[in-house]
């Protein structure tokens, strides 16, 4: 599988707004992070995690040309804001996108995109995407796709267990999350790379502190962790040379292969 972090930033970004920390005003391309997302390729099958307010430079950068399937991890804007973007995609391959996620994370989506499932004018101007609700395992292409619960503070955020189908190398992507409940820990184990949530340097009500991640990471026990979803209060480079072996924090366009 190939990786491709499209965003590895918190909810507001780095740099941030009217801030001049040094991580903000850091000249180092791997401190300026956009929303969280991830683009995920094997074979033939594209699929991204979530589409951010930056959805669209963070396609174009990536020089993103169709996607299979994207799968939301919950509905908050910094996750799900950039969806009016797959127009592009409606118009390249004359189809809906397919939309994945939880009940709540796709009526949460109904309501902030009513216009895209009203009748009305087409030529473009409104994305198509195809809602489909998650219930269990599921595959998109040559992709298996495992979902499981972890805790956001109180709101249920889905992650993911991603492996080719017929076995092979498996990946897990846990964003946003405090708390992973006990039946979750079963789809950490066996991973060739985790990817998770890691704030900052402090602790948070609704998101994993760097200490608290690399405990979870130490518990899930993958030969390489790296760490998303970073505010501007972890450096990149300062906070690499802290971590324990296998750990690192990701940086926005960094590639990724996993497994033969």
């Amino acid at each position: 599988m190939r990786l491709t972090f499209l965003g590895t930033g918190t909810s507001h970004g780095v740099p941030m707004i009217a801030c001049t920390c040094a991580t903000c005003t850091s000249p180092d391309p791997r401190n300026h992070r956009r929303r969280s997302s991830l683009l995920v390729e094997w074979r033939e099958t594209v699929i991204v995690i979530d589409t951010g307010p930056e959805f669209r430079l963070q396609a174009i950068d990536a020089r993103l040309r169709r996607v299979d399937a994207i799968l939301l991890t919950h509905a908050h804007s910094d996750h799900v804001m950039g969806l009016d973007d797959v127009r592009a995609f409606n118009l390249r391959g004359g189809a809906p996108v397919r939309v994945h996620g939880s009940a709540a994370t796709l009526a949460e989506v109904r309501h902030r995109f009513a216009y895209a499932f009203q009748p009305g004018d087409e030529g473009g101007g409104k994305p198509k995407i195809d809602l489909q609700e998650i219930d269990g395992p599921f595959t998109v292409g040559d992709l298996e796709l495992t979902p499981f619960d972890v805790m956001h503070g109180s709101t249920v955020v889905t992650a993911f267990r991603i492996a080719p189908s017929g076995g092979g190398a498996a990946v897990a992507y846990v964003t946003d999350t405090n708390a992973i409940p006990e039946a979750s820990f079963a789809s950490l184990c066996d991973l060739d790379l985790l990817i998770l949530d890691a704030l900052g340097p402090w602790r948070h009500p609704t998101h994993f502190s760097l200490e608290e991640a690399v405990d979870v990471a130490r518990r899930a026990g993958a030969p390489r962790t790296l760490f998303t979803h970073v505010s501007h209060g972890l450096e990149h480079a300062a906070t690499n040379a802290t971590l324990p072996a296998g750990m690192a924090l990701a940086f926005d366009r960094q590639v990724v292969h996993v497994g033969g």
